[in-house]
Formats: C-alpha cells, sequence, structure tokens
C-alpha cells in the first residue's frame, strides 16, 4: 500500500499542470503589472468572505463527524488558522475602502464558490483524509499565489503590510505533516488511493475556476 507521502508526491506529479496553470494565472499578472482596478480587487477580497466563512463551517462539520485524535488535531489547527485569515481579511477589505457593514449581503459569484461548495460537499460525505490530502495540495498552490498578490499590493497599489497581512498567512504556511498524518490513517483504515486522489484533482480545478472567474471580473485578457 502506498504510504502517505509518496501518494502525495504522486498526487501532485499527476496534478502539475493544474498547479502551473494556477501559479501561472494571468489574473495575477495582471495584479502585478497594476492593470486590475481597485474596483475588481474588491471583488477578490469579498468572494474571499464568502469563501473562508463557508470554509469554517466545512472545518467544523467534518470535525463533529470525526473522533480520531490525528484529524481533530489538523482540524483544530485548520480552523485556528482560518479563523485568522478571516480576521486579517478586514485589514484588506478596509484598506480598498470597503464598508465592513456590506460585507453579508456580499452574493458569492458561483464560478468562485464551487470551490467551498465541493469543500463542503466533503465535509459532509468524504473522509477526513480526503479533506487533508485536497487542502494539503491546494494550499502549495494558493501560498504560492498568495505570496506574489501580497508584493504586488504592496509594490503597485502602495496597501502597507498590515493590509496584506491576509496574503501572508497563506504564503507562509507551515508543511503539511499534520495533514501527512491524517491521510495516512486515512490509508491505514481503508480509504483508496484513488478517491484522496480525485479530491484533490476536484479541488484544483475549482481553484483554477476561482482565479478565471476573477479574471474574468478583471476584464484581463485570455
Amino acid at each position: 500500500m502506498t504510504g502517505a507521502r509518496d501518494l502525495i508526491d504522486n498526487i501532485r506529479i499527476e496534478l502539475r499542470p493544474l498547479h502551473d496553470k494556477i501559479v501561472g494565472h494571468r489574473y495575477l499578472a495582471a495584479v502585478e503589472n497594476g492593470q486590475v482596478s481597485r474596483e475588481s480587487l474588491a471583488v477578490f477580497a469579498l468572494q474571499q468572505h464568502q469563501i473562508i466563512a463557508s470554509d469554517l463551517r466545512s472545518v467544523w462539520l467534518l470535525l463533529a463527524r470525526q473522533g480520531n485524535q490525528p484529524s481533530r488535531l489538523y482540524l483544530l489547527n485548520v480552523l485556528q488558522g482560518e479563523n485568522r485569515a478571516l480576521e486579517e481579511l478586514g485589514k484588506f477589505t478596509r484598506a480598498l475602502g470597503i464598508e465592513q457593514e456590506s460585507i453579508p449581503a456580499t452574493e458569492p459569484i458561483p464560478a468562485a464558490f464551487a470551490y467551498s461548495a465541493f469543500l463542503a460537499w466533503l465535509a459532509m460525505y468524504g473522509s477526513d483524509a480526503e479533506f487533508a490530502g485536497a487542502l494539503a495540495l491546494n494550499f502549495a498552490a494558493w501560498g504560492i499565489n498568495c505570496g506574489r498578490m501580497s508584493f504586488a499590493l504592496k509594490e503597485r497599489y502602495g496597501l502597507k503590510p498590515e493590509a496584506v497581512s491576509f496574503f501572508e498567512i497563506f504564503a507562509n504556511l507551515p508543511p503539511a505533516d499534520d495533514a501527512i498524518a491524517v491521510i495516512q490513517n486515512g490509508l491505514d483504515c481503508g480509504v483508496p488511493d484513488a478517491v484522496i486522489a480525485r479530491a484533490a484533482r476536484m479541488l484544483q480545478s475549482y481553484e483554477l475556476m476561482y482565479w478565471d472567474a476573477m479574471a474574468e471580473i478583471a476584464a484581463v485578457p485570455g
């Protein structure tokens, strides 16, 4: 049976084309060139608020379903990180001049929210190993993009470091050792390799849809 680390390495190789599309996305290049309006950046921020608020509920749901120690520790760490990210996102929205009272009324964009819809599906119907595997692969690409966004927002848009702290959280995530423990426990309990790989492939595909949606909103040429 494949071990968790080998499985993640194999999935990473399989998903390399998707990864490359995400980290080389035209939206990022447009932000780095200062071509995305502040209004479009506000859409990015508001959609992230929708996504994180939903993902927090998803993590809580999976936590309620799981009783094993590796999973609980991992999910509690994810909750802590997502809660902090939501707090720091407020600094970004304020820097863009978004009225905080208006945020709850924001409508999610379907293509941007598909990521969270699938994460909620995993939380309800999937295993903790699928959830951890999907996030482990996804956070690698998301973290790279957040690092580029952070730098560009400071250099091109004049935002102060505290205004982009949301992006810095994800750009500096620690190694996913706790996720590996959850995946290994899942494998030991009979979760098939292919199911974990499928979850990662689906979530990464929805991640690409998010960036495509942001590019469309910002009218970035394809």
